[in-house]
């Protein structure tokens, strides 16, 4: 059976966060991954206020980046995190949302090597060793360490992965994966991927669905259709291609969110994006997808949003028939 995590974007006020957070732990969750945009409230300040509201649940960055924040930042934002949570501390990291970072005139240049040196950089700081990278491409670091010791030894290091070299740089250097994908075809292509990456080491492959349950199907369904809109406009062209979707009603769509104009974006989502990028329904319905994924070797299911048209009935429904 996979362990069960819920994703937050905290673009809603912080005792609301909360409130979910701990309802979600309330019905059996294990991980909770709150998202890190510029633009919503800082992921770090509403963790730390989660570690103290919470007592069981595991929680990290769902997932943060090596651009907007130094592998230094992160090192010690996640070790205090750490300590905060009595040692329930992980950290999602990635290469960054292409989406949000031009529009702060960051370049986005050498993801893949950023992370790589970010990862062992934040690895050795929080052993308590200084780090000394003269010759890294990226990250010139120089007897940088921590002054402190995070709780557990070995903080748990997931990499956000959608693209295959993304997918296979995360089986050589994560503990984990966060992949964006609700669709068995995608895990037919991660898979293999990641089992050759990470070789024989322990790995927690964590799907990040996008899911909407509810009893009644249509409203579960009227849910996630702007969650399957946002995702098809953002996907890659070989995504796009693998599950068939039409580009001209992909360009619609793209268009039309880029000039707020969401009537048409959301109207022009057709079943193919829903089942492409998401999975709804009820209990039975979301269940039996789930095995789909799990079958594959899907080890962890993180419930992204919408969740459902009631986020707190929803809650109350996974924690009641999806988490056994």
């Amino acid at each position: 059976m996979p362990t069960f995590g819920m994703e937050f974007v905290p673009n809603y006020p912080p005792k609301d966060l909360i409130n979910y957070c701990k309802f979600a732990e309330d019905n059996g969750v294990n991980y909770l991954w709150i998202t890190d945009h510029y633009n919503n409230r800082h992921v770090f300040e509403m963790l730390a206020l989660l570690a103290d509201k919470t007592t069981r649940i595991k929680m990290g960055t769902g997932i943060t980046n090596t651009f907007t924040h130094s592998p230094a930042d992160t090192a010690t934002a996640i070790a205090t995190l750490d300590e905060l949570s009595d040692g329930r501390a992980c950290c999602g990291i990635g290469p960054g949302d292409l989406s949000t970072l031009p529009k702060i005139g960051i370049p986005v240049e050498k993801p893949i090597a950023r992370l790589v040196e970010a990862v062992a950089i934040m690895r050795t700081m929080w052993s308590g060793a200084p780090v000394n990278t003269p010759n890294n491409p990226v990250f010139k670091f120089q007897g940088a360490s921590l002054a402190y010791k995070p709780k557990q030894k070995n903080i748990p290091v997931y990499i956000g992965a959608q693209g295959e070299k993304m997918i296979e740089t995360a089986g050589k250097i994560g503990d984990g994966s966060l992949i964006n994908a609700s669709n068995p075809k995608d895990f037919k292509v991660a898979m293999p991927i990641i089992n050759k990456a990470k070789g024989d080491k322990k790995f927690d492959v964590a799907a990040c669905v996008a899911v909407s349950i509810d009893n009644d199907i249509k409203k579960a369904k009227g849910a996630v259709k702007p969650v399957a809109a946002f995702i098809t406009a953002g996907s890659p062209p070989p995504i796009l291609a693998r599950h068939g979707l039409d580009p001209n009603v992909v360009a619609t769509i793209k268009a039309a969110l880029g000039k707020g104009d969401f009537k048409t974006a959301f109207g022009s989502v057709n079943d193919a994006m829903i089942d492409a990028f998401s999975i709804y329904g009820t209990p039975a319905d979301i269940n039996a997808k789930i095995d789909g994924l799990t079958s594959l070797g899907v080890t962890q299911i993180v419930v992204g949003s919408p969740i459902g048209p009631d986020r707190y009935n929803s809650i109350r429904l996974i924690g009641k028939y999806v988490i056994k």
